[in-house]
């Protein structure tokens, strides 16, 4: 039997929260003692796990002392507040923000990708931009087989990846939009209903969004490659659960479309769903409540014969996030 361990969870009753308790249930990882910690305003609430409801808890000095995996995702603020903390307190943190993501000395890890890199922790790692993830569990065979030098990627993020007010706002203004009534927005810049919006998080001086530009520097710090060029244009689209990606990759050889399949069919993590004919290829509702990575739509280049185009499809709540912590709690977990 495995040993049991003691998990927190810091922002329990959020969305990614919510399905960190999910995945820790379904993966049947081995929790002794479940801690779930949530802000002011969902105290007095509880969250269930196993068949039992579990009162949230409030930050407080000692909370964390003998937790052995603290799951993160509260929010940057809060990490950078109560991570130190809770490595202080003993346990090993694994923060789903952005608050640690780039730091030299803290790993960035995505199991099926750099998994090496977990033994360099000292008491924090980070988990990775929802969109880096999916699109580098695509990549990673491919580029150990051929070595990429460039990736351009278009995302269609769904708007879950704002939180579970994101996903009411789209719901509401969907409805107010049907009905001929007006809508208010709060989360984001413009209406989400019957549209897309070519910005998530804020604009930087270089003219690309911050989203954009954590899917260059995470790309190149996992992936151990600061020569690989890469260039993201991230957008809002009205999808509930599902990040969607159109990439193109370049290699220093090519690489033809049956090897990418055999090497693809070989990947932890991937799952192909390619067939034209049959007009099969990888959709937002076939990774909403699954954790694997879908590619498909896969073609050569037209113009580059050492480059690759194709679709890449993943659940952000879960892969994206919830997921790739869990799994990395199981890394920890079996190196005990």
């Amino acid at each position: 039997m495995p040993k049991l361990k003691t998990v927190a969870v810091v922002g329990a009753t959020g969305a990614v929260g919510q399905t960190m308790l999910a995945v820790l249930e379904e993966r049947n990882f081995p929790v002794g003692e479940l801690r779930p910690f949530a802000s002011e305003r969902s105290q007095g609430k509880t969250v269930r796990f196993k068949g039992n409801e579990i009162p949230v808890r409030p930050i407080s000095p000692g909370c964390f002392k003998g937790v052995d995996y603290a799951l993160f995702s509260a929010g940057g603020a809060v990490s950078k507040e109560v991570a130190p903390q809770a490595v202080r307190e003993g346990a090993i943190v694994i923060d789903n923000t952005a608050a640690f993501r780039y730091e030299p000395d803290i790993p960035l890890v995505v199991p099926e990708v750099n998994r090496h890199a977990i033994k360099k922790h000292q008491g924090l790692i980070a988990n990775p931009n929802c969109s880096t993830i999916q699109m580098l569990v695509a990549l990673k065979p491919l580029h150990d087989a051929a070595r990429l030098t460039r990736i351009i990627v278009s995302t269609y993020q769904s708007v879950s990846g704002a939180g579970n007010r994101a996903i009411r706002e789209m719901l509401d203004s969907t409805r107010a939009a049907l009905d001929g009534k007006p809508f208010a927005n709060e989360i984001f810049a413009h209406p989400i209903a019957f549209n897309v919006i070519p910005q998530i998080d804020v604009f930087l001086d270089n003219g690309f969004t911050k989203e954009e530009m954590k899917m260059v520097w995470e790309t190149h710090k996992i992936m151990e490659a600061p020569e690989i060029g890469v260039t993201a244009t991230c957008v809002r689209v009205p999808v509930r659960y599902g990040h969607s990606e159109a990439i193109y990759a370049e290699f220093e050889r090519a690489l033809s479309v049956e090897e990418a399949r055999t090497l693809w069919a070989k990947a932890p993590g991937v799952k192909v769903i390619d067939d034209p004919a049959q007009k099969l290829y990888p959709l937002a509702i076939h990774a909403a409540g699954a954790d694997a990575t879908y590619v498909g739509r896969l073609r050569a280049d037209l113009a580059n014969p050492k480059a690759l185009n194709f679709w890449c499809v993943s659940d952000n709540l879960r892969k994206g996030a919830a997921t790739n912590a869990v799994q990395i709690a199981e890394c920890l977990a079996e190196g005990d």
